[in-house]
């Protein structure tokens, strides 16, 4: 479908690319991988050609049509949310007019047989079945469709979009995208503004989309949901893998061992050739060999090997000091932002050393009341503290808040006190700050740099309520990792907020869902989690259909009645097939356990398992793993229970 061919790029006499050649093909969904500076956006901008290649060339067949979202773009419209997503659909008349252009064309010719008549007939039916998906009259039910998927209320559809922050606006930007359904979508970082309902609602879309897609994005369990082809950019050539995100990450290690066990094969000969050069350079009698080893050196072709992203920031949070059981209490606490109302009422917990996430839509609540907790916003109702309880706080917008005149050592050491001053420059480093980097002005900072001061600040006072906002926003997969690895490790009280699904994963079995003005608590794993909420969406969904006069349930109702059916037999079949895993899993334990006793009924034969200890300790293992395993098989079939 398009095409990059021996393409080559050069900034100021740096080399990104050279001589990088790969094929899109139809309906592919492929992630973009590198580290950040290996110019996966550079690639993107040259695939739409906003930029030119130094060398080398990109090949877009005829009606092909391509579609860019940037990570950030200024949008400067005063129109409505929805008036402004309408306009996506400009496209419409260029097609009309080709349209009617074609059909000129082929009443005035005669040469019916030819290949530029058929051509042109295959492009009128093409024309033919874009106009007929996209009808006038369906337009707008589709773009508020589309708005919805991504989050917009109802309400909002009618407000200017310059009254809407940046990620709202790249929202609709993302919106406007989907509905030109161009021939090849490629997203850089689409989850950045999006929440979790938000990230599910355009995997689901796009993995019915018609067209290719190419993705850059440093969430992980979106690229293994949606793609099964990874491209890397690695030392300015590229690889390519027919694999999702995860299996590519072990491939590529497999690569780079083998490259560098093929680095140090040829050192070694390159040294003994060396020493065999020197050795006998003087002595007449081995001149030949001598001459011969000399050019087997100079056409040897040296093996390189590609890097491996590694440089990761290494940090651990200090010691939390001990606080009271009760961390945090709330009753009756009610938030206002001038007249709107944002919570109403609510009453909430918090114990000392829970991992908890605060979940939901954008707009409900959940910055809220992480800055009534961290103390940086007024309320009405009661919130009390346990005792020594002291809070450290990372805002959504920290690395906004920074001061651009200042250095980065001087950030640090504004606010550092005590034996800790004599430790900046490590603590620093361990975030990837190092050497002359420290005098570096804020103001000259990448987006994931100025993340990564932030979290540093984070660890110069000690605390035991740590309060997150968004933290992983900005930072690479691997910084991620590092950074879920510390809190995992912390042994203080933790609230996160965030939309990563696979950073929340296995960090809290512990949510407050915002809804509505209220929060929900729930506890179980991210994925019991998502589960739940799912099927109490079909639940409102099946309950409001049911409010609905029969003579008003038109064909679209219909439809939606199908789907939700369709939802709710694959999550069944789904469930299911969980429940049967489980099942096996306890029958091999139950196995395994029978064995143990078997062993323990026969001391005689089994002297020095029973005096070690081994045999009981496993004894006791199992036990406990049949035990867990059938409060797993429970909650699976209370949900599955729980369709029905």
């Amino acid at each position: 479908m398009i095409s990059a061919n021996n393409v080559r790029i050069e900034f100021g006499g740096e080399v990104l690319f050279d001589g990088i050649s790969f094929h899109i093909g139809k309906k592919e969904r492929i992630g973009l991988a590198g580290k950040n500076g290996a110019g996966k956006t550079t690639l993107l901008r040259v695939l739409n050609g906003e930029q030119e290649p130094t060398s080398g060339q990109v090949v877009t067949p005829e009606y092909t049509t391509l579609g860019y979202l940037p990570q950030e773009k200024i949008i400067r419209s005063s129109k409505t949310v929805l008036q402004e997503t309408l306009s996506a659909f400009q496209f419409l008349n260029e097609i009309k007019q080709e349209f009617e252009q074609i059909q000129d064309q082929l009443g005035s010719r005669t040469d019916y047989e030819s290949k530029a008549y058929g051509k042109l007939l295959d492009r009128l039916d093409e024309l033919s079945h874009l106009l007929q998906v996209n009808e006038d009259d369906k337009l707008e039910g589709r773009a508020v469709k589309v708005l919805k998927g991504l989050g917009f209320l109802q309400s909002e559809l009618s407000r200017p979009v310059n009254t809407f922050s940046l990620g709202w606006q790249m929202r609709m930007e993302l919106a406007k995208l989907l509905l030109r359904q161009p021939t090849l979508l490629m997203l850089d970082e689409p989850t950045n503004h999006l929440d979790i309902d938000a990230i599910e609602w355009l995997e689901n879309f796009l993995k019915s989309y018609h067209g290719s897609v190419l993705i850059v994005s440093h969430d992980r369990s979106f690229l293994d949901n949606l793609t099964g082809r990874t491209l890397e950019i690695n030392n300015g050539k590229i690889y390519d893998y027919k694999v999702h995100y995860s299996k590519y990450l072990q491939l590529r290690d497999e690569r780079i061992g083998q490259q560098m066990a093929q680095y140090n094969n040829q050192q070694k000969q390159i040294k003994e050739i060396e020493a065999f050069v020197e050795r006998f350079r003087y002595k007449a009698t081995k001149a030949r060999q001598v001459q011969s080893r000399i050019k087997q050196l100079e056409k040897m072709e040296r093996v390189g090997v590609d890097e491996l992203d590694r440089a990761g920031m290494h940090f651990r949070f200090p010691p939390a000091p001990r606080s009271g059981k009760v961390v945090a209490e709330g009753k009756n606490v009610i938030k206002y932002y001038d007249k709107k109302l944002v919570l109403d009422r609510i009453d909430f917990q918090i114990i000392r050393g829970d991992k908890l996430a605060f979940v939901g839509r954008n707009g409900e609540g959940k910055t809220t009341l992480s800055k009534i907790l961290a103390k940086q916003l007024s309320y009405e109702g009661d919130l009390k503290y346990g005792h020594n309880v002291q809070i450290a706080y990372y805002a959504q917008d920290q690395w906004e808040m920074l001061d651009p005149d200042k250095t980065i050592f001087e950030t640090v050491d504004d606010i550092a006190v005590g034996d800790i001053r004599k430790r900046l420059k490590s603590i620093l480093g361990a975030f990837l700050f190092q050497g002359d980097d420290v005098d570096k002005k804020i103001s000259v900072l990448s987006g994931g740099e100025k993340a990564r001061l932030s979290l540093a600040k984070l660890l110069l006072s000690p605390s035991n309520l740590l309060i997150l906002d968004e933290p992983t926003n900005h930072l690479d997969l691997l910084s991620k990792d590092i950074l879920k690895n510390a809190l995992l490790q912390y042994d203080g009280t933790l609230i996160v907020v965030s939309h990563d699904r696979d950073f929340l994963q296995g960090l809290t079995g512990h949510f407050f869902e915002f809804k509505n003005h209220q929060i929900k608590e729930f506890i179980g794993s991210l994925e019991e989690y998502l589960e739940k909420r799912n099927i109490e969406q079909l639940r409102e969904l099946e309950m409001n259909s049911k409010l609905i006069p029969a003579r008003e349930k038109n064909s679209a109702g219909k439809k939606q009645e199908r789907e939700q059916k369709k939802e709710r037999e694959r999550r069944e079949r789904k469930l299911k097939k969980e429940l049967e895993k489980i099942e096996g899993q306890i029958e091999a334990a139950e196995k395994k356990l029978l064995l143990i006793n078997q062993k323990l009924s026969d001391p005689e034969k089994h002297v020095e398992e029973i005096k070690s200890g081994t045999l009981y300790k496993e004894h006791k293992d199992v036990e406990q793993q049949i035990e867990k395993l059938f409060k797993q098989w429970e909650d699976v079939q209370a949900r599955l229970e729980g369709l029905s």
